[in-house]
């Protein structure tokens, strides 16, 4: 079985070409998928839709149709791995794991030992918790070659 792997979440760091440099050198049956992670790109992805003279309705408009990419991919995706990281709180993220749970798609998160608290619900759902990429690859592996 060949896996489509969503990524999500924190988009400041590397984790996610780790990850997919980790599972190519392993030759594992996946690929992957994530939602825009160029900040500004992102920011502005609904400005197509005509210019607001509030913030609100930019952001508003932009989450929507980013919303598009990021509900299609998760629906089509075998796994999830949801990334939280330290300096910025990933509302975003704590959504997409939502909606995996809300689907029954499994997930990982990844994140470090100091947001166990406040995640802890979001943590209860997945199917794993990691604290590295190279932990989260350990876990595809086993399950795609198991």
């Amino acid at each position: 079985m060949h896996w489509n792997i969503y990524l999500s979440g924190e988009i400041h760091t590397d984790w996610r070409e780790q990850i997919i440099e980790g599972c190519k050198e392993l030759n594992l049956p996946v690929s992957f998928t994530s939602a825009n992670t160029d900040h500004d790109s992102s920011d502005a992805a609904g400005d197509c839709l005509g210019p607001d003279s509030e913030g609100f309705w930019r952001d508003h408009k932009s989450a929507k149709v980013n919303a598009i990419r990021i509900k299609t991919l998760i629906e089509q995706c075998d796994l999830a791995v949801i990334r939280f990281g330290d300096k910025y709180k990933q509302w975003n993220a704590a959504f997409d794991a939502g909606f995996c749970a809300a689907l029954g798609k499994p997930y990982i998160t990844l994140h470090g030992d100091d947001i166990v608290h406040p995640l802890k619900e979001v943590d209860g759902a997945a199917m794993a918790w990691a604290t590295t990429p190279a932990q989260v690859i350990d876990v595809i592996r086993y399950v795609t070659q198991g």
